[in-house]
């Protein structure tokens, strides 16, 4: 049994190798009927990035359906404790240092939805006209950023940007953030590897979501990253929820993120 929703939800998935990289080794999982999308970044410059985000993906998908959020959040953490189990295993196998990928993977079940990530691939809430990013990057930058040493701006251009704190497959212990909120009409969702957040300004990703069509905006924001460099794999899933059963309220759920 899948989770009971009154909500319509559409969503469009888009990624490319980008103008720089050789291979792609992002991963994307969309499947607006049974409420689960995620991307996941394969760690550039490590062993096979691309099997270590397809593993991801392919594990989420193989979930089986269950009726309750708690209980999609619960198995998803599992799925995903088994992945890097079998990412750390395979880095042995092959006798590499490490085999690993980020991941943001959104779930959605009656009027609420949760996050789980660990990397710095992003979710994004678009609503009322205003975007606001609700995952915190995992990075090097961000804890920089964060004690106030350097602005959001010197973040983005800091020769560490890339440097990430945690990752599927990176250590035996996986520590996955997650995030709760209410659903609201009309609200868009927008996960995306780095190759779109080190890209594009926050300014032109509210743009290409503000008109409604997740397949449009998903291209237009690859297009985007493209046309600022494309300097890495970007890789975009777009979503919007549509109330079909009346609208409410809508609260964050832990506010502090």
């Amino acid at each position: 049994m899948t989770c009971a929703t009154q909500f319509r939800w559409t969503s469009a998935a888009c990624t490319d190798v980008g103008l720089v990289r050789e291979r792609n080794e992002d991963a994307c999982f969309d499947a607006p009927d049974r409420g689960i999308w995620a991307v996941a970044d394969g760690m550039g410059g490590h062993a096979v990035g691309d099997f270590a985000s397809r593993t991801i993906v392919q594990a989420l998908a193989a979930m089986a359906p269950t009726p309750e959020l708690d209980d999609v959040v619960a198995a998803a953490r599992t799925t995903l404790q088994a992945v890097n189990q079998v990412l750390i295993d395979e880095a042995a196998r092959m006798q590499v240092r490490v085999i690993g990928s980020t991941v943001v993977a959104l779930m959605a079940c009656e009027r609420r939805c949760a996050c789980l990530w660990a990397g710095d691939s992003r979710l994004y809430l678009f609503r009322d006209g205003h975007l606001k990013q609700l995952t915190r990057d995992h990075s090097q930058v961000e804890r920089l950023r964060a004690r106030g040493l350097i602005t959001a701006e010197q973040a983005r251009r800091h020769p560490a940007h890339n440097t990430i704190t945690r990752a599927v497959g990176a250590a035996g212990a996986l520590n996955l953030e997650d995030l709760q909120l209410e659903i609201g009409d009309g609200d868009m969702f927008l996960l995306c590897s780095d190759g779109l957040s080190n890209e594009v300004e926050d300014d032109a990703i509210a743009g290409a979501l503000a008109g409604g069509d997740c397949e449009i905006a998903a291209r237009a924001l690859v297009g985007l990253a493209l046309a600022n460099g494309g300097h890495d794999n970007v890789s975009v899933i777009v979503i919007r929820a549509e109330d079909i059963g009346g609208g409410s309220d809508r609260t964050l759920l832990n506010p502090e993120v």
